[in-house]
């Protein structure tokens, strides 16, 4: 019986070697081993896949003004730039789809760009490379400290799993309110002076409801929005979507839903629509709604969209009075899936380039998303005369230092629990259905797919 089962073991043994986290995306049986510089002049061709290619408004333009400068820099390598298969009106949600059907033909694009949601499925079921054995962790220490200015501390380890790197964090936001100054004073309240707590925020909304427009929308509670600033707002409330070791779901504890309570009840008090993130975006856009918490990605498009018009405004998140604010972060980081070693290192080369200072000032000043590199705030010669000039800034460079991880859901199913945990959420919020029976169904439903 012990020869049976010894001989058994064998190719099971062998199949886990295969398949562990250091092995090769797409052959599981070759050990990820540190890859040289390109020679001099020596022509590689990669592809870059991100959901910001193809996207309206300052997206694709300033993901091809990188490109185009990484290529002046780099001539010897050219970059495709493409967005992900599939045909959603969000392209971020084709992502991992995309990859995946990329590589089951074994062709994957050689740096993809994943939001940290996916990072545990990203990791262990996609087998995004280590870049720490790919290049080095002294490389990749390297490239974090930066020249001149390192990352913020808060966002350094957002795409480590285990103790490595896997991605570079690349672009992020933390939960901004946004709000229309001119709406504000039309109601008799003080643009200086912004909502700090959901409290204030209902009676803000309310005056402004008074004078013809929506006071509010909190684009944290649909199933299309995802969990990242959800997670925030359960945090704010003492509360978790998933325990610390990530075992137990506990979205449907107190402290989540007397938050989510918080939320339903600017729904049924009148001051927050019932709409789709491009709904409200394109109300605020126009200037017909009070208050928005968003992403600060859209930052660029209010901007162009209120100049001339109305004045824009930008706080912190709001909490829950005598509690933390705890704001997560959205957005997404560089993740390397080459199967050449000299695309490898062309790969890494573009996501050293894309995650430098000259790459962050554009990124930061074209688009909104926040500089990781936060020293390039303070910089004469880096970002401080644009900050100078665009207070919007600050409440999102705030938060980052107190920020707290957007966590992903465990297992092959996560999308699964994380959608379907929006989902109750979302049926809570918007269409009145009881908070707590529903998310402990929910919970109770979803509690089976944990690994």
């Amino acid at each position: 019986m012990r020869r049976s089962l010894s001989a058994a073991l064998v190719p099971l043994l062998a199949l886990t070697a295969a398949c562990g986290l250091g092995a090769d995306a797409g052959t599981g049986n070759e050990p990820v081993t540190r890859v040289p510089e390109l020679a001099e002049g020596q022509k590689v061709s990669i592809v870059l896949e991100s959901y910001n290619f193809g996207q309206a408004g300052p997206w694709t333009d300033t993901f091809n003004e990188l490109i185009a400068a990484f290529q002046k820099a780099h001539p010897n390598i050219k970059v495709t730039p493409q967005k992900p298969q599939g045909n959603s009106a969000n392209p971020a949600t084709d992502t991992v789809s995309s990859l995946q059907a990329q590589l089951a033909t074994g062709n994957p694009p050689d740096v993809a760009q994943i939001g940290f949601s996916d990072l545990d499925f990203t990791v262990n079921k996609l087998k995004a490379l280590p870049l720490d054995d790919l290049v080095g962790k002294e490389e990749v220490t390297k490239n974090f400290q930066g020249a001149k200015h390192p990352y913020a501390a808060t966002a350094r380890t957002l795409g480590d799993w285990n103790g490595k790197t896997y991605g570079v964090p690349f672009v992020l936001s933390t939960p901004v309110l946004f709000y229309n100054a001119d709406l504000f004073e039309k109601a008799g309240l003080d643009p200086a002076k912004p909502p700090t707590t959901w409290a204030e925020v209902k009676t803000a909304a309310q005056a402004i409801k008074k004078k013809g427009e929506d006071g509010v929308y909190v684009d944290c509670l649909t199933k299309a929005a995802k969990d990242w600033c959800f997670q925030a707002i359960a945090l704010s409330n003492g509360g978790r979507v998933i325990s610390d070791d990530r075992t137990r779901l506990t979205f449907a504890e107190p402290p989540v839903t007397e938050a989510v309570r918080t939320m339903q009840d600017l729904v049924t008090s009148g001051v927050m629509p019932n709409r789709t993130q491009m709904q409200a975006v394109e109300a605020f856009s126009r200037g017909e709604l009070g208050m928005l918490l968003e992403s600060s990605s859209v930052q660029g498009q209010f901007v162009k969209a209120a100049a001339g018009k109305w004045e824009l405004g930008a706080a912190a998140m709001p909490g829950f009075a005598g509690k933390p604010v705890a704001p997560t972060n959205s957005g997404a980081a560089l993740f390397v899936f080459a199967k050449d070693r000299a695309k490898r290192r062309a790969a890494w080369e573009l996501i050293r380039f894309l995650t430098n200072e000259q790459s962050y000032t554009t990124i930061a000043t074209k688009i909104g998303y926040l500089p990781l590199r936060t020293g390039l705030v303070g910089d004469p010669a880096g970002l401080k005369p644009w900050a100078d000039r665009n207070p919007l800034l600050k409440p999102n460079l705030e938060q980052l230092a107190r920020m707290r991880p957007w966590v992903s859901m465990p297992g092959g199913d996560y999308l699964q629990m994380r959608d379907g945990m929006m989902s109750a959420v979302e049926s809570a919020v918007f269409q009145g259905a009881d908070v707590d029976a529903t998310l402990k169904a929910k919970q109770n439903e979803l509690a089976r797919l944990l690994p």
